[in-house]
């Protein structure tokens, strides 16, 4: 829950700046299925919009079919966009559903992909009191080793990532947004 919270938090100042710079701002929200879809969007009547679409949402232990995701955008989506992707950098979901899907979608838009990270797994990882705290740190090791792989990996194919503890996701992700636009690149 988390995570989703700062994610919701994070598309919603996202989207307040995109309308405000005059971008059209559409969101899919989107795990095994699509949950909600909101298009067209600028002006005043956004927000209400979104945050209207984005309420029902719930946390669920159900892994976000990522090939899915990107072929809804790829079929919604005509004009070349910023395509931000909400979801966690866990390796496996991302190697087998969003890397086999992102040179279609790269080839067609700017794709940034923002992730919460774990502040409790990176606390873990220095831990070496105990057999028990050990095995933990492994753990955390092994999984903030993944992560980054698979940052260097979206990277490589031109992903801006950003991954940020709850509290600081939705400013990393306009400040991300910002440089973009300042940069040239929307």
């Amino acid at each position: 829950a988390p995570r989703l919270d700062a994610s919701l938090v994070a598309c919603l100042l996202l989207a307040a700046l995109a309308a405000r710079a005059g971008d059209r701002v559409d969101l899919l929200a989107h795990d095994r299925h699509l949950r909600a879809y909101v298009t067209g969007g600028t002006g005043a009547s956004l927000l209400p919009r979104l945050v209207e679409a984005m309420a029902p949402l719930q946390a669920s232990l159900v892994e976000t079919d990522l090939q899915a995701v990107s072929h809804e955008v790829l079929t919604r989506v005509r004009a070349r966009s910023l395509v931000v992707l909400f979801t966690a950098l866990d390796p496996a979901p991302v190697e087998q559903g969003l890397l086999p899907a992102l040179s279609a979608l790269t080839a067609r838009h700017t794709v940034m992909v923002a992730a919460v990270s774990g502040p409790a797994v990176a606390a873990l990882a220095p831990g070496r009191a105990d057999a028990g705290v050990v095995y933990a740190a492994a753990a955390a090791e092994s999984a903030l080793a993944g992560r980054r792989a698979v940052t260097q990996q979206l990277r490589r194919r031109g992903v801006e990532v950003v991954e940020a503890p709850p509290e600081r996701l939705a400013p990393a992700v306009a400040d991300a947004y910002l440089a973009l636009k300042a940069a040239g690149r929307l």
